[in-house]
């Protein structure tokens, strides 16, 4: 006989009560938004990973080129990789400057592939995971502060309104609102606070199109798995399932699909293609990072420790393209190739902790090794920081309270603050007189001599520092490599060889190919006939 017992939770997880008591918060409203005047159609996962933002990346250039004015949104996003939006619900500064707003890396690809500047509704909620059970939360554009995820569950149903409020405005300036889910939209112990899934659907009064994914294997399942747990009520906002990421002959999945068609009801939507091209844009978050790949190019090599809590690591996109770039993600474990010419600190959501994890790796040691070799250290945001001599967090902002050495490149010191600077960066580099496009985004005030001798100077102003015999670098930057002219200027300082690539125009050309695929493989007119 074999007994069955409920599996008690893993020992290395705090238990619930460990969560300090949930505090009072109120969710600022605004103005009452303008009426709906758009259709919307939401597009659903049977999974985390399935695909939906590509999709709905690519379905947006489609009908924008239509001339349809076509919108994103994605009530939850969860994510450090994050874009500064062109709006924001605070009023101006002092200085009469606009402030920003922060929102998920894939809303603003998809607000690109649109047409559109990025805004705050079109991603009202965005968590950035900072702990194994906690995230900052961040809504509308403004973090609300750190919350462990049993009080987020708790926090998400005060958090309706506002997303409403969000969608019912980005839906009154569009003809079209292409709704992206959150992970699964099957979760039944996540349906009491769900805000971003079948409640949202309901709420907003949306057709449903399931997203499933041929490549990971066991779509059947996934899509008849889906259909089990809905109830008859979501079952019926459902106006058929899409295959994602298809590989391989039809006609031999065609007996699945139709399986699925007989089992559930729904009609199958389309089935669109595995699009190799996708590695060429901005990833969505951190699942990309389970299989990073290192970039094609051969050349000067740059090594990317993985460090903990990785953020915005889009910023090394540009140099992944380079021909004479090759780009090495180090993974826990690995040593820091002896090879490498370039070692590249990434932005991280949490600097303590990456710094932790950099020592628990050894790769503190390397880099020192690295630069005796006569080699070369670049940090960007929370890489910058690293390269100081201490960071501190006294409000336990990101973590507990208390100060971890830095690796001490740089003589710098940085404060962890509940501040966060949100800023586009568009200026000329006055050392390599090229444009520099980028943004920051970061808590913590850096101080310090080292900044007496900037690695930047844009429009006149110092940013960053460098070491005195100039290998050793940082600065607040995010997205700085993918300025072409800047870019070729720093693979030339650091003995590597520039290519002419332009990567706006590399990313926009990649868009308009994925619209391409979408148009062949499926029947977008049918699509625009669900939205309602």
């Amino acid at each position: 006989m074999t007994s069955h017992r409920t599996p008690s939770p893993p020992s290395d997880l705090p238990p619930d009560d460990a969560a300090p008591p949930m505090p009072e918060i109120s969710v600022p409203m605004l103005d009452p938004a303008p009426p709906r005047r758009a259709k919307a159609l939401m597009f659903q996962g049977t999974s985390s990973d399935v695909g939906k933002s590509l999709l709905v990346a690519g379905l947006c250039r489609a009908y924008a080129r239509r001339g349809v004015k076509v919108a994103p949104f994605k009530a939850q996003n969860m994510s450090n990789n994050a874009a500064v939006a062109a709006d924001s619900d605070l009023p101006p500064g002092p200085d009469g400057e606009a402030p920003r707003g922060e929102i998920g890396r894939a809303q603003a690809l998809q607000a690109r592939a649109a047409g559109l500047p990025p805004s705050i509704h079109m991603n009202p909620v965005l968590l950035k995971p900072q702990a194994m059970v906690g995230s900052q939360v961040v809504l509308r554009g403004r973090a609300l502060g750190n919350w462990p995820a049993r009080h987020y569950h708790e926090l998400k149903p005060k958090l309706l309104p506002a997303v409403m409020d969000s969608f019912n405005r980005i839906a009154a300036e569009a003809d079209l609102v292409l709704v992206e889910g959150a992970g699964s939209g099957t979760e039944t112990y996540l349906r009491k606070s769900d805000i971003a899934n079948m409640r949202f659907a309901e709420a907003a009064d949306l057709p449903v199109v399931l997203v499933t994914d041929n490549d990971r294997g066991g779509a059947m399942a996934a899509v008849v798995g889906s259909w089990l747990l809905h109830t008859e009520p979501e079952r019926a906002r459902v106006a058929g399932f899409l295959v994602n990421k298809f590989r391989g002959y039809f006609s031999l999945y065609d007996p699945a699909c139709r399986s699925i068609a007989e089992i559930t009801g729904w009609p199958l939507l389309g089935v669109a293609r595995w699009f190799d091209e996708a590695s060429r844009l901005p990833a969505e978050d951190a699942l990309a990072l389970e299989r990073p790949a290192s970039g094609g190019g051969h050349g000067l090599v740059i090594a990317v420790p993985l460090i903990a809590r990785m953020a915005n690591f889009d910023d090394l996109d540009p140099l992944s393209a380079e021909p004479g770039v090759d780009l090495r993600w180090v993974r826990p474990g690995e040593p820091i190739p002896a090879e490498a010419d370039v070692v590249l600190l990434p932005g991280s959501k949490t600097t303590r902790p990456a710094l932790d994890s950099l020592r628990a790796n050894g790769w503190d040691i390397d880099i020192l090794a690295h630069l005796r070799h006569g080699g070369r250290v670049a940090g960007i945001c929370a890489g910058f920081q690293m390269l100081g001599r201490t960071v501190r967090d006294p409000q336990g902002l990101e973590g507990p309270p208390g100060e971890t050495p830095g690796l001490g490149l740089l003589d710098i010191e940085t404060e962890i603050g509940p501040e966060k600077r949100l800023a586009e960066v568009d200026a000329l580099d006055t050392v390599s007189g090229a444009r520099v496009t980028g943004y920051e985004m970061h808590m913590g005030v850096t101080r310090g001599q080292g900044l007496e001798r900037p690695w930047l100077m844009l429009n006149g102003h110092p940013e960053g520092a460098l070491s005195a015999d100039r290998r050793v670098m940082g600065c607040y930057v995010h997205g700085i490599f993918g300025a072409d002219g800047f870019r070729r200027h720093w693979l030339t300082a650091m003995g590597g060889r520039a290519s002419g690539l332009d990567h706006a125009a590399r990313i926009e050309a990649t868009l308009d190919a994925l619209a391409d695929q979408l148009e062949t493989d499926l029947d977008l007119d049918a699509l625009l006939t669900l939205a309602r």
